[in-house]
């Protein structure tokens, strides 16, 4: 099964709990995160998350798991965001 088709099955879903810790499932790819926002891209679409001391407490790309820790205030869908190429593909080589 090609990684897209895989990608299209992954359930995704967004908990967020008392503004301070946010778990999303689903996810594809990271972007780009700094301590106020955070670009990533999920099986339903780019979703921006801003708030202020953002960090990522854990990220599993296979998984398709990411959480991040600090104050939540703006979770945003948003397809007309044009990511540039992945931080992890230009980290790691992918």
């Amino acid at each position: 099964m090609a990684q897209e088709e895989r990608n299209r099955e992954m359930p995704h879903s967004v908990i967020l709990e008392g503004r301070e810790k946010l778990t999303i499932s689903g996810v594809t790819d990271v972007h780009s995160f700094d301590e106020e926002q955070v670009l990533l891209e999920t099986v339903r679409g780019m979703l921006v998350v801003r708030g202020q001391g953002l960090h990522v407490e854990r990220l599993q790309l296979e998984a398709g798991e990411l959480i991040i820790q600090g104050e939540i205030g703006l979770l945003e869908y948003d397809d007309s965001v044009q990511p540039r190429d992945s931080l992890f593909r230009r980290i790691f080589g992918g």
